[in-house]
């Protein structure tokens, strides 16, 4: 059996989770997420705890009695806790502002880039305008929206300039002149 899940999920005050024919809604005090969860899964709710269970043992339906568990406790935690990520602009004159639904940064190029927020999301700067902070309460949404900001510039393997997660180690590659 699935280590994942086969735990049954905690549903915490304040957490209405509805469940009809393969579609979960979960609602909670930041907010409301629904999905469509794969017919191969039964979900059930016992005692505030809520139950995936599987109705094989195909190697596809182990894979997604885990995926099932595992997304549906993260509409659990996004819609009490929320989600953040947190983005580093690294280069001289690389910044971003915050203007509305969209983030205008200046990234090297010889033009602004706007980068259209998506719904739900939402963006703060810091003082210096070299740090994005995207908070909302879709985990797959949020991280889509910092991979999307990240490609705009990806870190320089040389310099290290561009955008990157917070905390992303990189290790730099040496130049020509260190090559001898």
């Amino acid at each position: 059996m699935s280590r994942i899940g086969k735990k049954p999920i905690d549903i915490p005050a304040g957490v209405d989770v509805k469940l009809t024919d393969n579609h979960v809604k979960v609602k909670g005090p930041k907010g409301e997420l629904e999905w469509t969860y794969p017919s191969e899964t039964k979900v059930s709710i016992n005692d505030k705890q809520l139950l995936v269970e599987r109705i094989s043992d195909e190697k596809r339906i182990k894979a997604l009695h885990g995926l099932t568990r595992k997304l549906i406790s993260n509409m659990i935690e996004g819609v009490t806790t929320g989600y953040k990520k947190v983005l580093d602009i690294v280069g001289v004159g690389y910044r971003a502002q915050v203007q509305g639904k969209k983030i205008m940064l200046s990234l090297g190029y010889s033009h602004p880039v706007e980068f259209n927020l998506p719904e739900g999301i939402t963006a703060v700067m810091d003082q210096k305008q070299i740090q994005i902070t995207l908070t909302g309460i879709d985990k797959h949404i949020i991280g889509q929206a910092a991979a999307d900001l990240r490609s705009l510039r990806k870190p320089d393997i040389y310099k290290g300039k561009g955008v990157r997660h917070s905390g992303e180690r990189m290790k730099l590659k040496v130049g020509k002149a260190g090559k001898k």
